[in-house]
């Protein structure tokens, strides 16, 4: 039905376009220099009522009608070159051109569309994206064709320390602390379903004093185990998270992208754009929602939507200021180097308590390295990795870092 429709509109057109291309003016189309010799001739006949009325005298008169003969003479000798049937000048390349264009639309769209796929009323569509979402794969199926990404080894007395750690929550599976840590350092050395295992026996043995934060933390586990995708498992941990805190914004982040995962971007766009309205513009979620909004809006049904402008730009990073680098010329080498750890240890500070941007975490895990503290800087790697798990873009930012770093 569509390609019918399309056919018959661009047949409508290209009709429209080419008859008066190709019309020949001598059948039903006068030609321009019968008109002119019609309006010659009313003027001739003008002159004489002029001369007779008195408006005229006799030598305006032959002298208007010698010059309106020899327009006369022309119009006629145009009208004899013009054979009495022409066609409009350009017609047939004006055809082939729109020819060209007819072709070009229809090979793009075999490129770039999808002529395979039928027209679907949006109940057919509801009922196929249920389908979709009640044929997930299971958690475990999901973990299994999960990709393993390679990281580096891990320096032999920090796995030693985890060993001796895994030992003990082995001793005292009720501990909620060594629970808590075990699941942060086996996140740390890429043991995601290991961490996602810890975590969820900390959910269970917290039962209704867990909090969402607790809940969210696995929920993100298990969808980094799963390799990105929400299974059931990972759904019961998001509406956990959500039923003791409906507004924590890493919960919401989640249930949207259950919903795009699932073909539902009409239930994805308002918990996504109500994330984006919230802000602040430093959450980890911000960058990929605002990558997506534009064209999850208009799958949603609604191309109107304008995403909200990103709060001011964020301060610059800390930095000397003017006095403090003209103070700097008149330092000894030792003094300026106690001056950048100082600034480093700033950063450093201001980080642990009050978060961050991933671009500040890059910072400092580079300036670390620079002033000689390489094993503190895989440490603060280690960290950042753990802080923006479930955001690919902000990851994406740290790994630079620590390759450009050398801690890869």
């Amino acid at each position: 039905m569509f390609w019918m429709i399309c056919a018959a509109l661009a047949g409508v057109v290209a009709i429209a376009i080419a008859a008066p291309l190709l019309r020949r003016q001598g059948a039903g189309a006068e030609p321009a220099a019968a008109y002119d010799l019609r309006v010659y001739r009313d003027q001739l006949r003008e002159v004489g009522r002029d001369l007779e009325r008195g408006v005229i005298d006799q030598a305006d008169a032959e002298r208007l009608r010698i010059e309106i003969g020899r327009k006369v003479l022309a119009a006629d000798r145009a009208l004899e070159r013009a054979g009495g049937a022409c066609r409009a000048p350009g017609g047939w390349a004006a055809l082939v051109v729109l020819a060209l264009l007819l072709a070009g639309a229809f090979l793009l769209y075999q490129r770039v569309g999808q002529p395979e796929r039928p027209d679907a009323p949006i109940a057919r569509r509801i009922a196929e994206s249920q389908a979709l979402y009640e044929d997930r794969p299971s958690q475990a199926e999901a973990e299994a064709k999960a990709p393993k990404p390679q990281r580096p080894a891990p320096d032999a007395d920090y796995v030693a320390l985890i060993e001796r750690l895994r030992e003990a929550v082995a001793k005292n599976p009720d501990d909620p602390r060594g629970l808590e840590l075990l699941a942060e350092h086996e996140e740390k050395l890429g043991n995601v379903v290991a961490a996602k295992e810890a975590q969820r026996r900390l959910v269970a043995l917290k039962g209704d004093t867990a909090g969402a934060e607790d809940l969210a933390r696995l929920a993100g586990l298990t969808i980094e185990a799963a390799g990105g995708l929400i299974t059931s498992e990972a759904e019961q941990a998001v509406a956990g998270a959500l039923q003791r805190d409906p507004h924590n914004p890493q919960a919401r982040f989640m249930a949207g992208l259950l919903h795009l995962q699932n073909g539902r971007p009409d239930r994805a766009f308002p918990i996504w754009a109500g994330l984006l309205a919230e802000g602040p513009e430093s959450a980890p979620w911000i960058a990929p929602i605002r990558a997506a909004i534009p064209d999850l809006a208009w799958f949603a049904g609604r191309p109107d939507y304008t995403p909200p402008e990103p709060a001011s730009a964020a301060p610059a990073l800390p930095g000397p200021d003017a006095d403090a680098m003209a103070a700097a010329g008149d330092m000894t080498p030792e003094q300026r180097q106690q001056m950048i750890e100082g600034m480093v240890k700033g950063l450093e500070t201001r980080l642990a308590a009050q978060g961050g941007t991933p671009e500040e975490w890059a910072r400092l895990i580079s300036s670390l390295v620079v002033i000689g503290q390489k094993d503190h800087a895989a440490d603060i790697l280690d960290e950042a990795r753990q802080r923006f798990s479930a955001d690919p873009t902000a990851r994406a930012a740290i790994e630079a870092a620590a390759q450009k770093a050398g801690l890869e």
